[in-house]
């Protein structure tokens, strides 16, 4: 009998099988759609997600929503936030993984335009899209929410000194306005029909921090690349996320409450995030700072639990908190704490029922934080057994870097038609297929992190 050949190509076994071992939901993904286009996997993330039943994540969703409206008040009318929420009701997904960066940057780009794709193909008039701001103005040399990628350049887009950049973080660095004269020098006239007349038009305008900036230019670039408001992106960032936890730390009888302020509980939360840390997947876990990030001077800063208190270490001087729900929760409300992202993914995603679509190490550490929620949990509490239970599906997705343009955003941006950039490229990626955008998940193979955890289990076995 002759051999029947099956040419259809089929996603690299080897790299599935060590993705599996942390993110078996991650690779359902793949599977499903590797033969699709990107669009009909973007669609697959923006799927719908079965509504909280449990207490705990019923209270979580409740509170979501009252953050995300208070959000969605600055930038729609009443009738759009309601429709917007309703729609989040139903498919409750955060394009997550983002650092809080100027939509020219090629890889902040790509996964926004995926992100859009997901809410126009499931219909949706909205998406939220998270900005992690802790980072700091200038990361490495010429790199950073503080520089403008020009693909052949970077120029300065604030105008701060060097040793401001790197000096200050993102969401705190401020007040700041544009570089004008820099932007006026730059780019030509395709340019200035893409983007640079856009950021222009804010050129006199004062933001209170540079995050403020970001995510004011980053709205009005989608504005103008999109005119018809097909999907319009909601920014959020750690400000948003430190505003959900203090309205947990207001209920002292909140899930989240009961983990950090029993000494019992959170003696048994300690020991699950240390015994993750040990383990095999510890080198995902992101682990700088106990519980919340502190800030001063215009800076985030690394803060330890000595004492009943957060203070930062080896800073005699520095921030000293008390480890108490009134006082963590005003120095929430006040700016001075921020979540890390343990907590974060807590009240963003994990509790509330949201899918978080991230880059290749988030669908590491959101998976392990998921399973230390477990550990942490108390199932003779009936609350928290049915908690559980609803834990046993995860909303955890990979959604950074699935496109992944090797040329700038300027060069991507230079052939598409003014004002409908991002429906061509829906149009472009209707056309390409899962396996050719990832060009057969090289990028997985080639992550320093995964490639571990893959020898590690060669070895093993």
């Amino acid at each position: 009998m002759t051999a029947v050949f099956d040419p259809t190509p089929t996603p690299p076994v080897e790299i599935l099988a060590v993705l599996s071992l942390l993110c078996p939901e991650v690779v359902r993904d793949i599977e499903q759609n590797w033969n699709a286009p990107v669009s009909d996997y973007a669609r697959h993330l923006w799927r719908p997600v079965a509504r909280p039943v449990s207490g705990p994540a019923i209270a979580s969703r409740s509170i979501l929503r009252e953050v995300l409206r208070q959000r969605l008040g600055a930038i729609m009318q009443p009738d759009e936030i309601g429709r917007t929420l309703d729609e989040f009701e139903n498919r409750p997904v955060i394009q997550s993984g983002l650092h809080c960066l100027l939509l020219m940057d090629r890889i902040t780009f790509d996964a926004i335009l995926l992100a859009w794709l997901g809410a126009v193909e499931s219909g949706q008039s909205a998406f939220f899209g998270f900005m992690g701001a802790t980072m700091t103005m200038e990361t490495v040399g010429r790199e950073g929410p503080g520089w403008l990628d020009l693909g052949d350049d970077k120029v300065n887009l604030f105008g701060l000194g060097r040793h401001k950049l790197c000096r200050k973080s993102v969401c705190v660095a401020g007040p700041v306005s544009l570089n004008k004269r820099v932007l006026e020098a730059v780019g030509d006239e395709t340019d200035g029909s893409r983007w640079r007349g856009t950021l222009l038009a804010s050129q006199d305008k004062v933001f209170g921090t540079a995050a403020d900036a970001l995510t004011a230019l980053n709205e009005d670039l989608v504005a103008a690349w999109d005119r018809s408001r097909t999907a319009l992106p909601v920014f959020i960032d750690d400000r948003l996320a430190a505003t959900a936890v203090a309205r947990h730390l207001g209920d002292d009888g909140s899930l989240l409450s009961r983990l950090l302020m029993e000494p019992a509980r959170r003696q048994r939360l300690d020991h699950a995030l240390q015994e993750a840390a040990s383990g095999p997947f510890g080198r995902f876990l992101p682990n700088a700072t106990d519980y919340f990030w502190g800030i001063r001077e215009q800076r985030v800063r690394k803060l330890a639990l000595e004492n009943g208190h957060l203070i930062e270490p080896d800073r005699p001087h520095g921030l000293s908190i008390p480890f108490e729900r009134p006082h963590l929760r005003q120095a929430l409300l006040d700016g001075v704490l921020l979540p890390n992202l343990f907590l974060m993914f807590l009240v963003l995603a994990i509790l509330p029922r949201v899918r978080a679509v991230g880059g290749l190490r988030q669908i590491g550490y959101v998976a392990l934080f998921h399973s230390i929620l477990l550990a942490a949990l108390d199932e003779n509490v009936p609350e928290e057994r049915d908690l559980a239970a609803e834990l046993q599906v995860r909303e955890n997705a990979w959604g950074m870097r699935v496109i992944d343009e090797k040329i700038s955003v300027r060069e991507q941006l230079a052939g598409l038609p003014e004002g409908a950039l991002f429906p061509e490229l829906l149009r472009q990626y209707s056309l390409r297929t899962l396996a050719e955008t990832t060009d057969d998940l090289k990028l997985v193979r080639e992550d320093s992190r995964w490639r571990k955890i893959g020898r590690a289990e060669i070895k093993a076995t």
